[in-house]
C-alpha cells in the first residue's frame, strides 16, 4: 500500500519522503532518470580518481538544517567537512580577502573596516540557527524571533550595492558583493543584500562545508534512511500525469512550477495555473570541471586554502557582470564561482592532481560557450593556471535541463530572485506549498526558502501535507 508518492529524488523531494515516512506513511519516490539525486550528484567527470560534483557543490545552508545534520543522516554515511578557510574572494594584484569562523578574525583582516564588519554580522552570525528558523522557511508565517528578523529584514531588504557603502575598502566591498551574487540578480535591486548578508553570517558561524565523498553522498544517505523507515526509490519511471499515480494517494511534487502545470492538466485551479505558467526563471550557469596538477596557483594567499573563491573582481566590476547577465548579455568578465572541494575532502584527488570545479554567472538560456571567460578570469587571479590542466569537462548551460529537467534555461536556482518571487514563491498564498488540488503539494526549490541543498522544501511541503491530514508533525 503506498500511502504517498514523490516525484522527483532531489534533495528536496527525498527530504518531503523522509519526513512523511517519519510520521508512519509508506512512501515511493518515483525518479525519471536512471540516477537519484537531481542537483546533488557527483562521479568521475575528467580523469579516473577525481571526483567532481555535478551541480551543488558547497554547502552552507546544509549544516544549517536540522535534517541534514541530523544524526539519522549521519548513521547512513553523511559527515561534513571544513576547508582551512570557507569562502576567498581575490582582487588584481594578489589582494583579495577571506570570510570564515571565528568572525573576529575575519573582521580583523578586513582592516580599517573591520568594525563596521562586526556591527553589520555580530548579530546575524552568533544567533544563525535563530535566524535561518525564521528565514528559511515562508516569509508570511508568523516569526519565532520577531526581533531578531526585524534587524535583519532593515538590513536584507536594500540593493547590495547600498548596503556595501558602509565598508571604504575594496575587499571588503567585493567579499560581500560576491556573497550576494549568489542571488543572480543585479545587485542594485532590492532585497540583493538579504542572500548576501545570510551567506556570510552561515560563514562565520558553521561554515561553508562539503559532504565527504561527494554532494551524492547526501541524497544517498537520504534514500537510505528512507528505505529504513519502509519507503523506496524508483529510477527510470517518469511521471507525466496525475492520473498515472495510485488513486488516492498523498502527491509531493519535486519539480518546477511549469512541469507542475503540465502534471496536474486540467484538476488545477486556474488562479494556480495561471500563476505556475508566469513564473519566471532567472540567470543561468555554465559549469566547467577541472583537473589540475598541483591545485590552482592563487595570486592571493587565502585562495590556496579557501573551499570557495569568487571571482568578479571588485564590487562595481561584480555589479556590473550581474546586470549584463540579467539584461541577456554575456558580460566579457563574468561573475566566476570555484569550488576546491578536495582541500576540506582530500579523498576526491588522485595523488598531486585535483578535481576543481567552477561556474560562471550567464543570460538564461545561453547559447554559446563561455569556457573562454571562465578560463580568462581563472588566469587573471592564478597566472599559469592553464599550464596546470590535464583535463577539462565542459558542461554547457543548454546541457543542464536535460540532466535536470528543473534548472529551466539553466537557472540553477529553479526561480529568478525577484523581489516579489523572493517573498511570494511560488504564487501569493497562506500556503504555498498546496496547488489547490487536494492532496497534491509543491515542493521544489520554486518553493519557500528557495535553492540551495538543505532539504527544507520538501520538509515544509511534507509538515503542510501532514497538517492537512490531521497529523502533529515530530519536529
Amino acid at each position: 500500500m503506498t500511502d504517498a508518492v514523490v516525484v522527483g529524488s532531489g534533495p528536496n523531494g527525498l527530504a518531503a519522503a523522509v519526513t512523511l515516512a517519519e510520521h508512519g506513511l509508506a512512501v515511493t519516490v518515483l525518479e525519471a532518470a536512471e540516477e537519484i539525486g537531481g542537483g546533488a550528484r557527483s562521479g568521475e567527470t575528467t580523469l579516473p580518481g577525481l571526483l567532481h560534483d555535478h551541480c551543488s557543490a558547497v554547502h552552507p545552508f546544509g549544516v544549517a538544517s536540522p535534517l541534514l545534520r541530523s544524526p539519522d543522516l549521519a548513521r547512513h554515511g553523511l559527515e561534513w567537512l571544513w576547508p582551512d578557510v570557507d569562502l576567498a574572494h581575490p582582487l588584481d594584484g594578489g589582494d583579495g580577502a577571506a570570510a570564515g569562523r571565528p568572525l573576529r578574525d575575519s573582521a580583523r583582516a578586513l582592516g580599517p573596516d573591520s568594525d563596521a564588519w562586526l556591527r553589520v554580522f555580530a548579530r546575524p552570525s552568533s544567533r544563525f540557527d535563530d535566524l535561518a528558523g525564521d528565514v528559511l522557511r515562508p516569509l508570511l508565517r508568523a516569526p519565532r524571533h520577531p526581533l531578531l528578523l526585524a534587524d535583519f529584514g532593515r538590513l536584507a531588504v536594500r540593493p547590495a550595492t547600498r548596503l556595501a557603502r558602509r565598508w571604504r575598502t575594496d575587499r571588503a566591498r567585493a567579499l560581500f558583493a560576491g556573497a550576494a551574487a549568489h542571488a543572480f540578480q543585479p545587485l542594485h535591486r532590492p532585497l540583493t543584500s538579504a542572500v548576501g548578508l545570510l551567506l556570510l553570517a552561515a560563514a562565520h558561524h558553521r561554515g561553508w562545508p562539503v559532504a565527504r565523498g561527494g554532494s551524492g553522498r547526501i541524497t544517498a544517505a537520504l534514500a537510505a534512511r528512507l528505505a529504513e523507515l519502509g519507503g523506496r526509490v524508483e529510477t527510470g519511471h517518469p511521471v507525466r500525469s496525475l492520473s498515472g499515480l495510485p488513486p488516492g494517494a498523498l502527491v509531493l511534487l519535486d519539480v518546477a512550477p511549469g512541469a507542475a502545470a503540465d502534471l496536474c492538466g486540467d484538476r488545477l485551479p486556474p488562479r494556480v495555473r495561471r500563476a505556475y505558467r508566469r513564473w519566471r526563471y532567472g540567470p543561468a550557469a555554465f559549469r566547467m570541471d577541472f583537473a589540475v596538477a598541483d591545485g590552482v596557483p592563487w595570486q592571493h594567499p587565502d585562495c590556496r586554502r579557501a573551499g570557495t573563491v569568487h571571482l568578479g573582481g571588485t564590487l562595481e566590476e561584480v555589479a556590473h557582470a550581474e546586470r549584463e547577465t540579467a539584461r541577456g548579455r554575456m558580460p566579457a568578465r563574468p561573475f566566476v564561482l570555484v569550488a576546491q572541494q578536495y582541500l576540506a575532502d582530500p579523498g576526491r584527488s588522485h595523488g598531486d592532481v585535483h578535481p576543481v570545479y567552477a561556474y560562471a554567472h550567464v543570460p538564461h538560456g545561453y547559447a554559446g560557450d563561455a569556457s573562454g571567460a571562465v578560463l580568462t578570469q581563472l588566469e587573471r587571479f592564478a597566472p599559469g593556471f592553464r599550464d596546470r590542466v590535464l583535463a577539462t569537462t565542459t558542461v554547457p548551460t543548454h546541457r543542464l535541463p536535460r540532466h535536470n529537467p528543473n534548472l529551466v534555461g539553466g537557472d540553477i536556482g529553479t526561480g529568478a530572485n525577484t523581489p516579489l518571487q523572493t517573498v511570494l514563491r511560488p504564487r501569493p498564498a497562506l500556503d504555498p506549498y498546496a496547488t489547490g488540488i487536494p492532496g497534491v503539494y509543491l515542493c521544489s526549490a520554486a518553493t519557500p526558502p528557495g535553492a540551495g541543498v538543505h532539504g527544507l522544501c520538501g520538509v515544509h511541503a511534507a509538515r503542510s501535507a501532514l497538517r492537512h491530514l490531521g497529523i502533529a508533525a515530530l519536529r
